[in-house]
């Protein structure tokens, strides 16, 4: 996007103003549009301290509509599993063979699912996995004997967040294609499950702030207070 279409999209946004959900999303799609399909992302600041293990913020939620994007799903099963990913839509999946083909440099996919038997042999390649966001892990739900189910919502679009070090969370919603009112429903399924993941531990304001922007466009802050009474 130019200058010019950004300076334009800024002038639909008062910098001084916390819009409602409606209000955000209504300006969001009045804004200039890039050549390609923008993805819309939010971006939610909370009162926590992540270096503390207690504070910790992170979950998955399926979204009503998806992210709009193909995502290639490995899974790490044996046997039946193996082959209830597969049904499912997985791209790849096997044990011992699977393994050993990441190890040989292939990775190929977006997503890692792996039925809890085999996270043994999975931590293997930790230190492969890891560094690219895609070690399974359970509490996203990617480490289940569901092996169906996960991989359906990983191929229609789940939304993992989790709070980096400096308090924020940054997560994708969707692409801007998808319009106003889905792009609502997708945000609010996200920040229902946001909510639902406050630590006990976590004391004062649990949300500072939450703002959404697409790639190319001015962020649009919204009224927190809003949010959480609605």
């Amino acid at each position: 996007m130019s200058d010019k279409k950004f300076k334009k999209s800024s002038t639909l946004v008062d910098i001084q103003k916390k819009y409602t959900v409606d209000e955000a999303f209504a300006i969001l799609d009045q804004m200039e549009k890039a050549k390609f399909d923008e993805s819309v992302d939010v971006a939610v600041r909370l009162g926590v301290d992540p270096k503390h293990s207690d504070q910790m913020v992170r979950g998955a939620i399926p979204l009503p509509h998806g992210l709009g994007k193909k995502v290639r799903v490995a899974v790490f099963a044996k046997g039946d599993k193996d082959k209830e990913a597969r049904d499912a839509g997985a791209d790849e999946g096997g044990a011992d063979d699977l393994i050993a083909k990441i190890q040989g440099g292939w990775m190929d996919f977006d997503k890692a699912i792996a039925t809890p038997d085999l996270m043994g042999v999975v931590s293997k390649i930790g230190k492969i996995l890891g560094p690219r966001g895609l070690m399974p892990n359970p509490k996203v739900g990617t480490v289940t004997f569901d092996v169906g189910r996960a991989v359906k919502e990983a191929k229609t679009g789940r939304a993992e967040f989790k709070v980096e070090k400096a308090g924020i969370i940054h997560a994708c919603i969707g692409k801007r294609s998808f319009g106003a009112a889905k792009l609502k429903e997708n945000f609010t399924a996200l920040f229902e499950a946001i909510l639902k993941a406050k630590p006990s531990s976590s004391k004062g304001a649990y949300v500072r702030s939450v703002a959404i922007s697409s790639t190319m466009s001015p962020g649009i802050r919204l009224n927190v207070g809003n949010l959480i009474t609605a």
